[in-house]
Formats: C-alpha cells, sequence, structure tokens
C-alpha cells in the first residue's frame, strides 16, 4: 500500500490534515487526523471534507470538467456543499466555505439548520412517517419504486422535498452566480429526484424578474462515489 486518501465529513484543514470540528463525528475534533493513520499505517495519508471531493471528482472528469465557476449540493445524513472557483475549491479562511447544512431556515430556539430538512436522511424520515413505518424500515430503493409507480402520497413528499432544494439553490445562485449545480449522493441516481428539483425551479422563476440568472441543474456524474474517487485526487494532487 503506497498510501491512504480520506474523505469524510466535517469541517477540514486539509493541508495540516486536520478535524476542525464534525457533527455527525465528533470525537475527531480537534485530530490530526493524517497524522495518526500515516504514524499507525506508516504511509503518507490525506484527507478531504467529503463534499470537497466529490467537487474534485466532478470538476476534474465528471459533469462539471467544462466550467469554471460551479457549486455542489451532496443529500446524505447531512447535506454537504462545496464552491468552485475558477475550478478550484473555494475553502475560506475557516475552511467552511460551502457548508449549506448550517445555513438556517430560520431563527428560533431549536437549531432549525437547513439539512433538518432537506437532507436524503430527512426526506426518508418523512416518507417513513407517511407510510406509518419507522424510519429504519424504509429505503430509498422503496421510495422511488412507490414515486416511479405514481404514489401519489410519494409524490407529494417528493415535490414538496425539492421545493426546499430549489429555494436553496436560488439563494445559491444569487450568492455565487455559478455556472452549473451538480448534484450528488446516492439520490441523485434518482432521475426523478433530478427532474423534481428542475421542476420546482422552473416554477420558482415563474415569479422571478426575466433577467436573473437561472441555474443549470445536472446530476453528479458519480453519484456516490464521487466522494471516493475525488479523495484519490486529493492524494495525487498533494
Amino acid at each position: 500500500m503506497e498510501g491512504i486518501a480520506v474523505s469524510m465529513p466535517g469541517l477540514i484543514d486539509s493541508e495540516r490534515g486536520i478535524c476542525l470540528a464534525s457533527e455527525l463525528l465528533s470525537f475527531n475534533n480537534g485530530h490530526c487526523i493524517a497524522e495518526e493513520l500515516q504514524r499507525a499505517c506508516g504511509v503518507r495519508v490525506t484527507i478531504e471534507n467529503d463534499a470537497n471531493c466529490a467537487a474534485l471528482a466532478e470538476t476534474r472528469t465528471g459533469n462539471l470538467a467544462d466550467v469554471r465557476d460551479s457549486f455542489v449540493l451532496v443529500f446524505g445524513s447531512m447535506v454537504g456543499g462545496a464552491f468552485i472557483h475558477n475550478r478550484e475549491i473555494y475553502r475560506g479562511i475557516h475552511n467552511c466555505a460551502g457548508e449549506v447544512s448550517f445555513t438556517l431556515n430560520g431563527i428560533g430556539t431549536d437549531k432549525n439548520f437547513y439539512a433538518n430538512d432537506i437532507s436524503a436522511r430527512a426526506f426518508q424520515k418523512n416518507c417513513a412517517k407517511i407510510l406509518g413505518m419507522e424510519p429504519d424500515e424504509v429505503t430509498g430503493e422503496m421510495i422511488f419504486d412507490l414515486i416511479n409507480e405514481n404514489d401519489d402520497d410519494m409524490l407529494d413528499a417528493l415535490y414538496q422535498y425539492a421545493h426546499g432544494i430549489a429555494v436553496k439553490i436560488f439563494n445559491l445562485q444569487m450568492l455565487f452566480d455559478p455556472e452549473r449545480f451538480a448534484l450528488g449522493g446516492g439520490i441523485s441516481k434518482q432521475k426523478s429526484f433530478i427532474d423534481a428539483v428542475q421542476d420546482k425551479i422552473d416554477e420558482l422563476y415563474k415569479s422571478m424578474p426575466p433577467y436573473l440568472p437561472r441555474p443549470e441543474i445536472v446530476a453528479c456524474k458519480y453519484h456516490n462515489d464521487a466522494n471516493l474517487l475525488g479523495a484519490l485526487y486529493r492524494y495525487l494532487k498533494r
């Protein structure tokens, strides 16, 4: 084995190999993951935020290879985000640029974070509630089988979910003005998901001034594997 390339959620200082903070893997907070793995395994190690990895893969050989500025949204347990400017990841001063999971839906006593409503996991939980089942009993395949069979309840749930994503994409378009958005995660394999987001974007723009730029939406070429391929690209680039 020549080396290890790590893709992981959280605020990652990829230059120093440190996990600054992770909501899902908080036991890694403050640890120099690259150094600890290198010491244990005796090979060179790189780490990178998982959404940044997906963006690297799509920018290098995927569906963002022909554009300069783009935005990647990855739907999973949370919502990963990465902004690509001049074909390079824009990280921000605190390595948290693109962290859409922690943007707020509103101000209240609870943590009203975007990821709580619009992650793929949140969509699964909502569908499970509609079906009268526990979330762990419901799979993505089950949900999209029902959607593709034109189940009214699941179609309504999908379009409600897509509405929240469309609103966030509109806001990101106004803030960053990328040429293209790529949607990733396992759910991005479902054409009905991409179509629903596009439909809601089209619906939203009917009430907008005509001079506002309209976002272009595509699925990630590498879907749920984009972060793995991007981790390799990060390793080879160093």
